[in-house]
């Protein structure tokens, strides 16, 4: 079936210099698709004429009036800024003129502005935001990474149900392995809200493998890490500031004499498939999880190429029904948990 995926295209650091040429590769590629870009009409306009590109059949503009800033507050936006172009896409997916949203825009804006008009999911009780991460064995999903500071047991077994839906529905991968994030793999660690989270997803139905460590990510031992959105975040970011460290130190090392630099040229096309094995541009776009619509956030720097994986990821959920597949798991996680409370009883 065709795919319609509204994009803001004013978010972000570099708005339509970075959204436009990644809409028209991704419309290149993928011909059963089609965009709408949300933005301000003249500037658009201009951006497409640049690119030597016109609107037609598989892509339209949609004008908005008001662009969402990247320092924005989210109540700001919501309460200011109905007719932004995030607004206005996300809107698009509430209507059924669009299967998913991408936007590179401000989080905090696009996550309220986001449930409030989409809504949650029957049974979900917040959003989550889950990401693809790499790893020795393929790519683990990881949430929350940031949408939920303070989380109860619950929320973590929700995440841990909607990134294995995710994961089950875009890699194919049946019954996807899960583990919660920890201090350690035994029981007994970690603080009360972890250890109650342990419980409930021994309970569940979900392929639980117990608690894993912040290495396990990369290592790939499980396909779902599940964990608060604060304790996601830090590892977020730590895992974005060691891959900028050993870039950089590889660039020094290699640039430091002509001797080194001979190496580096012979060693090329190693360094070449490295560098594209672990590209995070590969993994941009985190999906916005459990609300009612597909909503897909792409980093706020990113540029033509990081933006099109983004793209490239909401086309992946709007196809293989993720949200059916996330309604459907937390319906029979619910039900599962009443007919336990009823037992013991």
């Amino acid at each position: 079936m065709d795919i319609t995926v509204a994009v803001d295209a004013m978010g972000g650091d570099h708005g339509s210099h970075v959204t436009v040429p990644a809409v028209l590769r991704f419309l290149k590629e993928f011909p059963q698709v089609n965009v709408v870009l949300v933005g301000l009409p003249d500037v658009l306009a201009v951006e497409l004429k640049a690119c030597h590109a016109e609107v037609g059949p598989r892509l339209r503009v949609h004008a908005a009036s008001e662009v969402v800033t990247m320092d924005e507050s989210p109540q700001s936006a919501m309460k200011n800024k109905k007719d932004s172009s995030m607004r206005v896409a996300i809107n698009l997916v509430k209507s059924g003129e669009a299967n998913a949203c991408v936007s590179a825009g401000n989080t905090g804006a696009l996550m309220a502005t986001a449930r409030f008009v989409l809504k949650t999911i029957p049974g979900i009780d917040r959003p989550a935001i889950a990401k693809m991460m790499p790893s020795s064995r393929n790519e683990t999903c990881v949430l929350d990474l940031g949408a939920n500071a303070v989380c109860t047991p619950h929320n973590i077994l929700q995440f841990a149900i909607m990134g294995s839906s995710l994961v089950a529905a875009t890699r194919h991968i049946e019954n996807p392995t899960v583990g919660l994030l920890n201090i350690g793999s035994e029981d007994q660690k970690g603080n009360e809200t972890v250890k109650e989270a342990s419980e409930l997803l021994k309970a569940s139905r979900l392929n639980f493998q117990g608690n894993v460590e912040g290495n396990d990510i990369y290592r790939g031992s499980v396909d779902v890490v599940t964990c608060d959105g604060f304790t996601g975040n830090v590892a977020l970011k730590a895992s974005e500031g060691l891959a900028k460290m050993l870039a950089d130190f590889l660039k020094q090392e290699f640039t430091r004499s002509w001797w080194a630099r001979i190496i580096a040229l012979l060693a090329w096309p190693v360094l070449a498939r490295f560098k594209a094995r672990v590209d995070p541009r590969r993994y941009n776009g985190a999906s916005l999880l459990g609300l009612k619509g597909i909503v897909v956030k792409s980093h706020g720097s990113a540029d033509k190429v990081a933006f099109y994986w983004a793209l490239r990821q909401a086309m992946d959920e709007a196809r293989s029904g993720v949200i059916q597949r996330i309604t459907e798991q937390v319906q029979d996680q619910l039900a599962e948990l009443a007919a336990q409370e009823t037992a013991v009883e």
